[in-house]
């Protein structure tokens, strides 16, 4: 049995294969022709680095342009989009299987309403009529603008400069309730993967819910929560370009200024796809040793991904 199922993983190329390689390969052929031979375009590739990296007079260092500098802002949008991601769909998540009915409602209802409406449209939303109306009435600017120098510095350091403050706030606020809608499905079926038995048995020696929740059900369905939570990290990387269109710097944002000074419109797309695309492969490598590392030591992961 074993014998069968590695000479079928292991099957030389066959005839269909070939055929399809040498489709995408004249179908790539043809699209380079037309960008680069038949398509009446001049190509302008050389600002591509002028936009990478500037060098200051002033400290008589090279340093980052507004591309990698994009780069760096859609870095922390992710990274602070996630944190708070995770933490709303933890929550949420446990309100899906909670014995409350109103708390699964809750649960449910914000879940439908996000995962059925347009991204674009619940970032306009959000922005308008949400968190700027929100984060203007609390005072955000101000609490800025009084801080200390040093705490002003490490605050744009950890998220953007203070004119830019509230946009970036609204855009880690829009991609966090976003993807909080779907780490909260990876939070339930995690919990509901786990054998009703261990919940029997944990209440036959009088654990109560919220121990038997923290001590046994949630420890073990981490691990099987933990790889597909990485791949919404990535997700999460590539849906905070939408974001862009409520001026935030990041990548997209700042392409698109670059794009409108410059007129060279291909090369700073090809440009931007290849920064995502090299963004994205890294972090799902990443993702993927960590998979098979934990496939190999966790036997419930391996049991519940095979």
């Amino acid at each position: 049995m074993s014998y069968t199922i590695i000479n079928r993983k292991f099957r030389g190329i066959t005839v269909l294969d070939t055929v399809v390689l040498f489709s995408i390969l004249a179908f790539f052929i043809f699209i380079g022709y037309r960008l680069f031979y038949s398509l009446n375009y001049k190509w302008n590739w050389s600002v591509i680095p002028t936009y990478m990296f500037r060098f200051d007079e002033e400290t008589g260092h090279w340093t980052a342009n507004i591309l990698l500098e994009g780069l760096f802002t859609t870095l922390k949008l992710s990274i602070w989009g996630m944190i708070l991601a995770t933490t709303i769909g933890f929550l949420v998540g446990l309100m899906r299987v909670s014995p409350r009915l109103f708390f699964r409602l809750v649960g449910r209802t914000y879940i439908e309403l996000i995962r059925n409406t347009p991204p674009l449209v619940l970032v306009f939303i959000f922005y308008y009529f949400i968190t700027d109306q929100l984060l203007t009435f609390i005072g955000v600017d101000d609490i800025y603008e009084a801080s200390p120098t040093v705490i002003q510095h490490f605050l744009s350091f950890l998220f953007t400069d203070g004119a830019l403050l509230i946009p970036f706030l609204s855009g880690v606020l829009t991609l966090a309730l976003f993807q909080g809608a779907y780490i909260a499905e990876i939070v339930r079926a995690g919990i509901e993967a786990i054998d009703r038995g261990q919940w029997e048995s944990a209440k036959g020696i009088g654990l109560t819910r919220w121990k038997i929740m923290r001590l046994i059900i949630l420890p073990q369905a981490t691990q099987i929560m933990l790889p597909p939570l990485a791949n919404e990290f990535i997700n999460t990387v590539k849906w905070s370009s939408i974001v862009s269109i409520i001026s935030i710097q990041e990548l997209t944002f700042q392409g698109l200024q670059v794009m409108g000074s410059t007129n060279a419109t291909i090369e700073i797309w090809v440009t931007l796809a290849l920064m995502y695309l090299s963004l994205c492969y890294m972090l799902s490598s990443l993702v993927s040793i960590f998979e098979r590392k934990l496939s190999r030591t966790n036997p419930l992961f391996q049991l519940h991904t095979s």
